[in-house]
């Protein structure tokens, strides 16, 4: 029984960290702590000191037109929960106030927005937008129509958070109410950082999925994927079609004694 709840206690946390809810996290983890010191357990105390471990690695990085900014997890939740328009390119999706606009499922869109967020206050020429979004470095007369095009489902998408302005040479994100807006990116380059972004809030992803998200093609998604898997950064469940992608836990005592039927059989 006090196994039982030096568990829970540590699956608790993991929770609240998948979600940013630190200061439940902080308890949890206090929690489990005091609960495998008095038991003398030191399997527990080890995964209750890697947990901890987490609140101090950077989580992301606030990118803005005078450089970055490193983040712990403390620091992107009190982000999440300020006044500002956070653009997420982590989950990739924009939020403020508690909304939020999902755009994994839409790279197109989120390249887009994240170009106007980097730029904030100012705008971004056509030309820049076309290449980033695009991948065409000499746009012609249909690739600017398209951006139009883009440019108007974008603004449909974000209309409840922001404006995205027409300027002479481009566009230009304009939050409602006056609010500033915060760029936030995976704390490494890369598209294994951004795997492992997409990965962090624990809901399991097709290799399919995570391509889309991403913008790349499944053959380059299964190469990082099985990279990653060999540094033990995250694990399949499932096989051929059915099988889906997670971020390794944080906890992994806490997984090994509640998931048993993630583990490979014998």
């Amino acid at each position: 029984m006090k196994m039982s709840l030096k568990v829970a206690a540590l699956s608790a946390a993991e929770l609240a960290l998948r979600s940013l809810r630190v200061t439940r996290a902080r308890a949890a983890l206090a929690q489990a702590h005091e609960a495998a010191s008095r038991a003398g357990v030191p399997a527990l105390l080890a995964e209750v000191a890697r947990a901890r471990e987490a609140f101090e690695r950077p989580a992301a990085r606030r990118l803005g037109a005078d450089g970055e900014q490193s983040l712990r997890l403390a620091d992107v939740a009190s982000l999440l929960e300020s006044d500002a328009l956070v653009v997420d390119a982590c989950r990739r999706g924009v939020g403020a106030g508690g909304a939020w606009c999902a755009l994994a499922r839409r790279p197109v869109l989120f390249a887009l927005l994240r170009s106007l967020a980097q730029a904030w206050p100012g705008d971004v020429d056509r030309e820049s937008l076309i290449a980033g979004a695009f991948g065409f470095r000499d746009p012609d007369e249909t690739h600017r129509a398209r951006l139009r095009v883009e440019m108007g489902r974008l603004r449909a998408l974000v209309a409840p958070l922001a404006q995205v302005e027409a300027t002479p040479r481009g566009f230009a994100l304009r939050p409602l109410q006056g609010r500033p807006v915060a760029l936030l990116a995976p704390p490494i380059e890369g598209e294994q950082g951004a795997l492992l972004a997409l990965l962090s809030d624990g809901a399991p992803w097709s290799t399919s999925a995570l391509a889309l998200a991403l913008g790349a093609s499944q053959r380059t998604v299964q190469r990082s994927l099985s990279e990653l898997e060999a540094a033990g950064s995250v694990r399949a469940l499932g096989q051929a079609r059915a099988r889906r992608w997670l971020a390794s836990p944080l906890t992994g005592f806490t997984t090994i004694l509640l998931l048993p039927a993630a583990l490979p059989s014998e």
